[in-house]
This record gives structure tokens, sequence and C-alpha cells, in this order.
């Protein structure tokens, strides 16, 4: 891995996400402590020892464990999505394109021995829109063991992101993003990523919680993975990222009203108010996409 994108966890905002524009990712090290960490695996393992191996999906690994619902099941990844670096690198990424963004996903990849190489692919593909493209969604693996290319480092494309959909990536063009655990890998959901074969003799365990831009719908619906009762006793600004946000001016309200107020029970019986000057300043102030042709050209999934 060139050093060039890899960052100590004293990195500011500013120089991740200008690498991020540039190369597609980064990875920042040191962002989670022994006790955190030590929390954090303590909270996966009764959900990792339920959960069997041998899904049916290929994509999704044979010997991988994944689950999510991250934010419910696993309390310290509520502190996680809300890290302050996370959060000023999406502020520069996706900020641009939307007026609010919101967690996307939640889950774990938990890949065992003996795993072969997923199918590389970009996360952007259930949305109907070609690249290279603006960013639509910003992920992070979060290292909860070391990341090696022995046991499986996420292997991506530095660059592709500025790809167009025909492109297949060389093997000489792949390389593999190795971190020790509570580092951080942040990329942009249209780099052409996939997690590597496990060769070692123990598992390679890394927390996803990928964001996306606020008017896009979520890949994990945060509604239904998170009880409501148990949302209400979250952080303002978790609830928010959840999705209990408007978007933008009028886009996503209920009955009218809020949906913040909605959750916590304020809303009252009158409408709410739905444009805010803030939020309307925000709303203007968002580049917007230009739509100059459309093809049919297909989810990218290379054996690669």
């Amino acid at each position: 891995m060139a050093r060039l994108n890899t960052f100590d966890a004293d990195v500011g905002a500013d120089t991740v996400a200008a690498a991020i524009e540039r190369d597609g990712y980064a990875i920042v090290r040191g962002l989670l402590d022994p006790e955190t960490l030590a929390r954090l695996e303590g909270e996966l393992t009764p959900h990792l020892e339920a959960t069997e191996l041998g899904d049916p999906d290929a994509f999704m690994g044979h010997k991988t464990k994944r689950f999510g619902a991250l934010l419910s099941r696993c309390p310290t990844t509520r502190d996680m999505v809300v890290h302050p670096l996370a959060l000023g690198i999406a502020d520069r990424v996706l900020g641009p394109y939307c007026a609010r963004y919101q967690v996307h996903y939640t889950g774990v990849m938990h890949i065992e021995p003996g795993e072969t190489v997923q199918t590389m692919h970009r996360d952007t593909g259930p949305f109907p829109i070609q690249n290279p493209a603006p960013p639509l969604t910003l992920a992070t693996m979060w290292a909860v063991s070391d990341f090696s290319a022995e046991n499986g480092a996420t292997r991506i494309v530095p660059g592709s992101h500025r790809w167009t959909d025909d492109r297949v990536p060389e093997p000489d063009e792949i390389t593999q993003a190795e971190m020790p655990a509570g580092s951080m890998l942040m990329y942009v959901g249209s780099l052409i990523h996939g997690a590597g074969a496990n060769r070692a003799n123990g598992a390679r365990c890394g927390v996803a919680l990928h964001y996306a831009l606020g008017w896009l719908r979520q890949e994990e619906n945060q509604y239904l993975a998170v009880p409501m009762e148990e949302a209400r006793s979250f952080p303002h600004q978790l609830q928010c990222l959840m999705g209990y946000e408007l978007a933008t001016v009028n886009l996503g309200f209920v009955d009218h009203k809020h949906p913040n107020d909605i959750l916590n029970g304020t809303a009252g019986e009158q409408a709410g108010e739905l444009g805010p000057q803030e939020l309307m300043d925000a709303d203007n102030a968002i580049q917007r996409f230009k739509v100059e042709g459309t093809a049919a050209v297909g989810r990218a999934r290379m054996r690669v």
C-alpha cells in the first residue's frame, strides 16, 4: 500500500478528502484505541457465533459471516458512525451534492480462512447512474482485526472511481488495503473493490459503516433495522443521520411534519416547518446533476 494515502489519526479532514477525490480511497490508522476495539469485539462476538457460514450467494461469500443492524446490535458503532473525522470527510466528499447525507448501510464482513476473492464491484450498482459520476456513497471499513494480504484485506483499484463502466482493471492495477486493527479505510462507492481471499489461519473482521446522499434510498432500511423505541434514545445527531431528518426542503416529511418530531412525539397537530432558511440555503448550494444521455450498462461485477 502506497504511503501517500495512509495517514495517522491526527490527520485533517481536508487532507483525507483530497486523497479520496484524487484516488478514490484513503486509510487512517489508529482511530480506535485498544479499549474501544475490545468493547466492539465483545459486542460482535455473540452475533458472530449465532451467524452461520454458507451464504447461497457466491458474491456474499461461502466462508464469510455477515450481519447488519449494527446501530441496534453493537452500541459502539453509534460512536463510530458520528466520529468527527469520518463526518468531516463526508462533509467534504458528499456535502457538495446534497443538503443532508445519511447512514446508508451498517454491516460486518467476517472472512474465515479458506474464503476466495470476492467479485470486484462498485457499491453504487443499485443506482442507475453511469460512471464516472459525482460521489453517491462514501464507505468506511473499520478494521476490527489486522487487515493483511494473507487474510483478505479489501482489494481496491485506485483511481477507478474516474473510469467508465466498461473498463475492467488489470491485475497490476489492484492493490490491497492492508492496515492494523483500529484503522479505517474510506472510499467512494464508485471505486472498484472487493474482499480479498483469506489464506491465513485466522479470520479477518471488519465493520462497514456507509454514508449516502440524503436524496437516495438507503441500502439498509434504518427505520426497520432499529426499533423506533430504541431510536428515540439515540442522540439527536445520530437520529438525523439515520434518516429522521429532512433530506432537503420538503423531502422526507411525515403528514407535513418533520420526521424527527414524529419520532420523538413533539410534532403537535399543526404542519411543521419543512423549509427553514438554513435548509433552503443548503439546497440552493447543491451541485446538481445534469443528465446528458442514458444507456443500459448493467452492474460492474468483475472476476479479477
